[in-house]
């Protein structure tokens, strides 16, 4: 079952089960749940553990409940938060374990993102270069975004516009040519993916509101 992007209100209900299950190596009864909650009745626990299940989180059999094999093991891995720091006026720090920062907190919708590796410089205008790690989700590429489609057998990372005539697929890097494609085999055209971000030695580049990548 692929894992699905939780609510702040999930994240907390199932931060409190993994806490729970590793301090006292037992399942919260129902009642310590609602007890630390505050929870007015114990259909809200039953809604929490639903949905956490129907998102990957939990498993479930004839016993109950359980945490899925990954919380099991470890604490899902993401860069520490450790305190506050004032963007304002000078404040005293405030050091505090936080929790983390997950690739599901950088990248909604993980669960439906997979990476490509590139090869070519066609892309280089838009900061991803030969080697990069593209990463894309299995969505429509917008007019003028950049994606990944598969033509004839062939697969090309670029710009994507439809005008009169046809398909044009526009590198960003003035050595290369477009690449058009004609109404008539539109059919053949297949989308792999729209490009929300790429990673490489300099780090995590997420696309921005313009289209265009942002170091992260």
């Amino acid at each position: 079952m692929g894992r699905k992007k939780l609510t702040a209100k999930q994240h907390e209900f199932l931060q409190f089960l993994i806490d729970h299950t590793r301090e006292t190596g037992v399942w919260p009864t129902y009642r310590e749940i609602i007890d630390h909650f505050g929870y007015n009745s114990p259909n809200s626990v039953t809604q929490n553990l639903k949905a956490l299940h129907r998102k990957g989180h939990l498993t479930r059999d004839d016993q109950g409940y359980h945490l899925a094999t990954r919380y099991q093991e470890q604490e899902e891995p993401g860069i520490p938060v450790k305190g506050i720091i004032s963007a304002g006026t000078l404040q005293e720090a405030v050091e505090a374990d936080l929790g983390t920062i997950t690739l599901d907190m950088l990248f909604p919708n993980l669960d439906q993102i997979f990476a490509i590796r590139v090869s070519g410089q066609s892309m280089r205008g838009a900061n991803i270069r030969d080697g990069d790690y593209v990463l894309l989700i299995d969505e429509d590429i917008p007019e003028g975004g950049i994606g990944a489609v598969l033509y004839d057998g062939e697969t090309s990372l670029k710009r994507v516009h439809h005008d009169d005539e046809g398909l044009r697929l526009e590198p960003c890097n003035p050595e290369y040519d477009d690449i058009h494609i004609q109404p008539d085999v539109f059919e053949e055209v297949t989308i792999l993916g729209r490009y929300v971000g790429h990673i490489n030695d300099e780090g995590i580049h997420k696309k921005s509101g313009q289209g265009t990548p942002a170091v992260r």
